[in-house]
C-alpha cells in the first residue's frame, strides 16, 4: 500500500511511475522508505521531479533502497564522495564531431558482478537545452509477451558476462591491463526471477554477453541479438526526458537503459550517479 503522503502517476501502461510529495532533501520515516522500495519494485524506474540533491543528500536517498555499491570505473567516482559518481560530458571523447556516450545501446549495469546492482540513480545537475534522453525497457513485459517455444528454449540457459564481450556493440572505458584482470566475471541466467516480486524477466546486456553456454557460439550470439531486438522494440519503452533536479532510480533486474548522444557536444550535460548493492540472480527453470 503506498503511503498516503505520496502521489504517484504513472509514466506509461506497463511501467514507470512519477513520485511527489516529499522532499528528498530530508530523512525519511521507515513507512514511506518501505512504500518506495515497494514502488520501485511494481514500476522498475521512478522519477522524482525538482530534488536538486547535493551528493551527500544523493546519498541518503540512494540508501533508502540498500547499501550502495562501488561503481566499477574509478576515474569517475566524486574525489569527496566514493560511492558518487558523474557523467560528464568534458568526459566524452567525439567521432566526427559526434559524443561518444557511456551507455550507448541497452543494457544492465555491472552484469558482470556475481551480484549486480538493484539500482542505479541519477540526479540531473545540467542538461542541455534538447537531447540526452534515457530511454528504458520493461524485460519483464518483454518476457512475459515471448512465444512460448522461445521461453522453452531459454529458460533454464545461462551466459558468461565479462568487463566486454567480443561481439560488444558499444566501447567501454579504455583501463589498464591490472585494472582489466581484477574485473569480476560470472555466469547469469537469460531469464532471472525478480528477488522482490518474483516476476520473471530476461536478463540481457550485449555489451558483456559472450555467448550462451552449452550452446554453438554462433547460434548463442545469433539468440542473444534476437532477444535484444526484440526486448528493445519501442513497445517496451519508456523515454525519460531529463530536467534540472530530476532524480531517476531503476530497477536493473526489471529494465535495461540507454543514453542517448543527439544532443550539442558544446552543451554541458553532468549528472551524479549511485549504485545499489544487489543480491545474486537466481533463473526462471521452469
Amino acid at each position: 500500500m503506498t503511503h498516503p503522503s505520496l502521489t504517484v502517476k504513472a509514466l506509461n501502461p506497463h511501467f514507470g511511475a512519477e513520485v511527489s510529495g516529499l522532499d528528498l532533501t530530508q530523512m525519511q520515516s521507515k513507512e514511506i522508505q518501505a512504500s518506495l522500495n515497494a514502488l520501485l519494485s511494481e514500476y522498475a524506474v521512478l522519477v522524482f521531479p525538482n530534488q536538486p540533491l547535493n551528493p551527500t543528500q544523493f546519498q541518503s536517498f540512494g540508501e533508502i533502497f540498500g547499501p550502495l555499491m562501488q561503481q566499477q570505473f574509478k576515474q569517475y567516482l566524486l574525489a569527496d564522495h566514493s560511492m558518487i559518481g558523474y557523467n560528464s560530458t568534458k568526459d566524452l571523447p567525439r567521432k566526427n564531431g559526434k559524443l561518444q556516450v557511456r551507455g550507448e545501446n541497452y543494457h544492465t549495469d555491472h552484469s558482470n558482478e556475481r551480484c549486480p546492482p538493484k539500482a542505479t540513480a541519477l540526479v540531473a545537475v545540467q542538461i542541455p537545452s534538447y537531447g540526452g534522453d534515457t530511454q528504458f525497457v520493461d524485460v519483464r513485459k518483454a518476457y512475459d509477451q515471448l512465444e512460448e517455444d522461445l521461453k522453452s528454449k531459454i529458460l533454464g540457459k545461462f551466459s558468461w558476462h565479462v568487463l566486454m564481450s567480443s561481439r560488444s556493440p558499444r566501447a567501454f572505458t579504455a583501463i589498464s591491463e591490472e585494472e582489466k584482470a581484477s574485473m569480476p566475471q560470472c555466469l547469469q541466467p537469460l531469464v532471472i526471477k525478480h528477488p522482490e516480486s518474483g516476476r520473471s524477466a530476461l536478463y540481457l546486456n550485449t555489451g558483456r554477453m559472450e555467448g550462451i553456454e552449452g550452446m554453438n557460439k554462433e547460434e548463442g550470439f545469433a539468440l542473444i541479438e534476437a532477444l535484444y531486438r526484440y526486448a528493445t522494440s519501442p513497445k517496451f519503452e519508456y523515454r525519460h526526458q531529463w530536467r534540472v533536479g530530476d532524480v531517476v532510480i531503476w530497477d536493473n533486474r526489471s529494465v535495461m537503459h540507454q543514453a542517448n548522444a543527439d544532443y550539442n557536444p558544446e552543451e554541458f550535460r553532468y549528472l551524479y550517479r549511485l549504485m545499489v548493492q544487489g543480491v545474486e540472480l537466481k533463473p526462471v527453470d521452469h
